[in-house]
């Protein structure tokens, strides 16, 4: 299918990366989802609006621990990630039953809050909470680290994302398939049944409506952080 410049940056391709569906049925999805940005949401099919110096959130926004939250920042700065208006941060020290995946806008300090599921390598007992993290082949398990978001595809679950880890701890992220998609077991009616959500094999899963905001919010090459506080 080809797609013309326009169409491109829709799907959030920034330099010479380019975000390709492989279906029509992703694309229809993907239009519907564009346009139902919330005044204020950051549009993926817009050009970047901050530059790398007009970080202006000076400490943690309210329901993310500091350390967590400095740790992020240090990560955008170690990494050069221009797209620096909004960040993704997962706080695995949080069981899977909280909102533990965080949007934070860098300007205003707002955060919109939601649950993701963790991997089966990383909680066997299935208990809820993550006990490890790994970057090895087959282990199914989360990775932690610093990642930026990448294509647009369509995949098991419907209209997903890839992911690409910068760090030594999850730098094989997109040899392992690890991406955002929508999940049955990472619906909201899974906290009243279970308790907890089900578990990935170490993808970031969450419910059809996290994962389309999370992805219009975070396309186009910006940051997640995705770690575990001793």
């Amino acid at each position: 299918m080809s797609l013309n410049r326009r169409e491109m940056l829709r799907l959030g391709a920034y330099g010479a990366g380019a975000a390709v569906l492989s279906s029509v049925a992703s694309s229809s999805v993907l239009a519907q989802l564009l346009p139902q940005a919330q005044p204020g949401a950051v549009d993926p099919l817009a050009p970047l609006a901050q530059p790398r110096a007009q970080i202006l959130t000076p400490s943690a926004p309210a329901g993310i621990d500091p350390q967590l939250f400095a740790r992020a920042k240090a990560a955008l700065d170690q990494h050069r990630i221009y797209a620096r208006d909004t960040i993704g941060i997962a706080d695995f020290s949080k069981p899977s039953s909280e909102a533990r995946f965080h949007l934070v806008d860098l300007a205003s300090g707002q955060v919109e809050s939601h649950r993701v599921a963790h991997g089966r390598g990383s909680d066997p007992a299935h208990s809820g909470y993550l006990e490890r993290f790994s970057n090895e082949f087959g282990s199914y398990a989360t990775s932690n680290g610093t990642y930026t978001t990448g294509d647009y595809y369509d995949g098991k679950y419907g209209l997903s994302m890839k992911v690409q880890g910068l760090d030594w701890s999850n730098n094989n992220a997109e040899s392992r398939a690890i991406v955002i998609h929508n999940a049955w077991y990472a619906e909201d009616d899974m906290i009243p049944l279970h308790g907890m959500l089900g578990r990935s094999e170490g993808c970031f899963a969450m419910s059809r409506k996290s994962q389309y905001e999370v992805m219009r919010k975070l396309a186009g090459g910006r940051m997640i952080y995705a770690d575990k506080l001793a």
